[in-house]
């Protein structure tokens, strides 16, 4: 009876810390584990960002970028597009309508604005997109920097301006992080967010390895590449909802944020 009741207290003390445990097997593997994913918005960080600066094009203002980002972004979900649209709304910046939105999952989003084609996203998608950055590329660099995330505004294919999104790190993500290397495990961030962005952030908190750029179809095969080095993987985060593959693959311990 000891291990049935063991696992009984483990689980049911677990619950009492909002942590929900599937099975038995679950909470056993939970003590192999070498290596701890964690998702980065809203898991390391407060998963509240806010709009931080606004860089324009000569031709355009600020208060423009912001309005025809904020346009397209009405019909996004991502906590970034929400502190985008959340910025123009507390500066009274009423939207303009957009035709043709599609979302392009860990690019961007675009749309047509005013009857002209409109691009808002990472450097990637802007790439794909054969956008020359031109000017905002080292503006962006000194974004990342500083761990903030651009996010690039192209009108008629040429760059408009830059929005710069930061989400504060959570005040115990530190000691949490240092927790964990007390016990012996190594912690790896992993998102979808630029690598310098996701570094900054990693350094103010002091997690082991980053990996950044990540689209959500591609974290199961992130955690597999970790497998493969002989780790046992949990993983903590709203990335585990929006990556199914995670769900049949073989990570030891899963915990969900929202």
């Amino acid at each position: 009876l000891a291990t049935p009741i063991s696992i009984m207290v483990g689980v049911g003390k677990a619950a009492e810390y909002g942590v929900l445990i599937r099975n038995g097997e679950a909470l056993q593997r939970a003590g192999q584990l070498s290596a701890v994913v964690l998702d980065k918005t809203g898991t390391v960080t407060e998963g509240r960002p806010t709009v931080t600066r606004l860089e324009a094009q000569s031709s355009w203002r600020e208060e423009e970028i912001l309005q025809w980002a904020a346009s397209l972004e009405t019909g996004s979900e991502h906590p970034l597009a929400e502190a985008v649209v959340d910025a123009a709304r507390e500066r009274g910046i009423e939207p303009l309508a957009v035709d043709g939105f599609e979302a392009v999952a860990g690019h961007g989003v675009r749309g047509r604005v005013d009857q002209r084609p409109v691009l808002f996203g990472n450097g990637r998608f802007m790439n794909d997109q054969g956008v020359a950055l031109g000017a905002f590329e080292p503006v962006a660099r000194e974004m990342a920097s500083e761990g903030q995330t651009p996010m690039y505004l192209a009108v008629d294919g040429q760059m408009a301006g830059l929005v710069a999104v930061a989400d504060p790190v959570k005040s115990d993500s530190r000691d949490a992080i240092r927790r964990l290397h007390d016990i012996g495990l190594k912690v790896v961030m992993l998102t979808g967010d630029n690598e310098a962005t996701a570094r900054a952030v990693a350094r103010q908190v002091g997690i082991d390895e980053v990996m950044a750029e990540v689209l959500p179809e591609d974290k199961a095969a992130k955690v597999s590449e970790l497998q493969g080095r002989g780790e046992v993987v949990g993983m903590v985060g709203d990335g585990i909802n929006d990556a199914p593959a995670l769900a049949s693959a073989d990570v030891g311990f899963a915990i969900g944020t929202g």
